[in-house]
Parts: structure tokens; C-alpha cells; sequence
């Protein structure tokens, strides 16, 4: 007979299952999952409050034009992306998820989508 992996009682019922009912099973899981320090918590709500201000942009057709200076004002953190995308006419992108966006002359950035 097994034990719970959680709670450490034993298990009764399919031979394969690992805990011993669904509140042991959320408990390891959220463990399991949770955010491993403050650091890593602190980036991944910069990162959410990032794509918020994106995303809160005015897109048409998948674009959208607003200054650095507007999405510095309202919070946004260029130092915080998911990744870098360049591409080979040399255009560099800085996504957050799914947003994108690339610094253009003076203090205009252009915002794009992905489908």
C-alpha cells in the first residue's frame, strides 16, 4: 500500500493514485508551484504589469504607435521582457509574451501583436 506524497497517510483505492484526496493533491501541487523566491515574484509581476500597459494599448490591425515617454508614465519597465527577436533586415524586437514592440526615431516606439 502507498502513501500520500503529501500528508504521508496511506492510500486507499486505484493502486496508482498518489494522494490520498483532492486537498492533499492541491497542497503538493501548489508547493510544487509556487514561485521559488521573492526575486522570481517580483520579475513575473513586473513582467504582468508590462504586458498590462501594452496591451492596453489602442492596436489597429495588429499595430500600434505610442511614445517611451507615455509608457514610462504609466509605469513601464523596459528592462523587464520575455525575449528579443531580430530580424534579419536588423529590426529588434522586445517581446512581452506576446506584444512586441521596437524603438523608432526620436521617443516613438511601435507596438505590434502576435496572430
Amino acid at each position: 500500500m502507498n502513501n500520500c506524497l503529501e500528508c504521508n497517510e496511506p492510500i486507499h483505492g486505484r493502486s496508482d493514485k498518489k494522494f490520498c484526496s483532492d486537498a492533499c493533491r492541491n497542497a503538493f501541487n501548489n508547493k510544487q508551484n509556487k514561485d521559488a523566491s521573492n526575486l522570481m515574484r517580483n520579475i513575473n509581476n513586473k513582467l504582468r504589469k508590462n504586458h498590462r500597459i501594452l496591451a492596453d494599448q489602442k492596436f489597429t490591425e495588429g499595430k500600434a504607435k505610442t511614445t517611451r515617454s507615455k509608457l514610462s508614465a504609466e509605469g513601464f519597465d523596459f528592462e523587464y521582457f520575455t525575449n528579443l527577436k531580430i530580424y534579419k533586415n536588423g529590426a529588434e524586437y522586445r517581446f512581452v509574451y506576446d506584444i512586441g514592440y521596437k524603438f523608432l526615431e526620436e521617443d516613438w516606439i511601435l507596438l505590434v501583436r502576435k496572430e
